[in-house]
């Protein structure tokens, strides 16, 4: 075991970036805790390295797993130094698509989940003045478009905390990285995919983000073994900014979306300024 090797707690290591993720981490000499609401989905992480691996059941939806799975991790390696909120699955679906239940079901997943998470971790990190929280947030945090308002919102709200909090635990030695990736070839748009139930009324509008959601799993261009590299390598040199976008789409939406803000805010600069006293 490296000496200098950190503890990293994984959300949703059975599939996608968290896999990515757990085995590279794996493959740098790191401890890493795998978790996954089937532990057995991660058993094989635990084979790669048994002195170094563990295997967690976790929903992040559910305190009780929460509140156990950080016990265990610190019991079993002593302190957490990286939490990886990772857990998650894409939705598709226009606002009046999407029912009450599912939207909330849609923020219990990626946004309360990772919450809690987050909350469970940092009194160990704030008293060992030291840690990192990463956020797999999306591009769909930052932009968004027809039929990705449910899974956007998530992701924008987990972005607005984000800000604050590393703003909060800074003084304390803490950082935190908000990761937005573009389309990487995951399981998104295949197991981890959910669409809500077509209304003729949007055919036009969200028919466009379903056919591209469909044509596009399996075929994405970006690489999750080289986002995965990218996400530990910025958490090792001590996450010098607080956004990572990956992939080039990724960058070009975020450009495309600031330039869009700016020109709203040049446009109405003189009359937000005349609403003054």
């Amino acid at each position: 075991m490296n000496p200098q090797s950190k503890v990293w707690l994984v959300t949703g290591t059975s599939s996608g970036f968290g896999r990515r993720i757990a085995e590279e981490l794996i493959a740098r000499g790191e401890q890493v805790v795998a978790t996954a609401r089937d532990p057995r989905a991660v058993e094989d992480l635990v084979a790669l390295a048994p002195e170094r691996v563990q295997a967690l059941r976790l929903d992040v939806t559910k305190p009780d797993e929460v509140r156990e799975a950080v016990a265990a991790a610190i019991a079993r390696f002593g302190k957490i130094d990286v939490l990886v909120n990772n857990a998650g699955y894409s939705v598709v679906g226009a606002v009046e698509e999407t029912s009450d239940e599912e939207l909330r079901r849609i923020f219990e997943a990626m946004f309360f989940g990772a919450v809690a998470m987050t909350q469970a971790v940092l009194p160990g990190m704030r008293e060992r003045g030291a840690g990192s929280i990463v956020q797999i947030s999306s591009v769909g945090g930052f932009i968004t478009a027809p039929g990705f308002g449910p899974y956007c919102a998530a992701k924008h709200a987990l972005e607005a905390l984000s800000e604050a909090l590393a703003a909060e635990v800074q003084p304390f030695g803490m950082r935190v990285l908000i990761v937005e990736p573009g389309a990487f070839r995951t399981d998104l748009f295949g197991s981890a995919f959910r669409s809500m139930p077509e209304m003729e009324a949007y055919a036009a509008t969200v028919g466009g983000t379903r056919q591209y959601a469909a044509q596009s799993a399996g075929t994405q261009p970006g690489d999750p073994v080289k986002a995965a590299k990218a996400i530990i390598d910025a958490v090792e040199v001590g996450c010098p900014s607080l956004r990572l976008p990956l992939g080039a789409d990724a960058v070009q939406g975020m450009r495309v979306k600031l330039a869009q803000v700016t020109a709203d805010v040049d446009g109405n600069e003189a009359l937000a300024a005349a609403t003054a006293y």
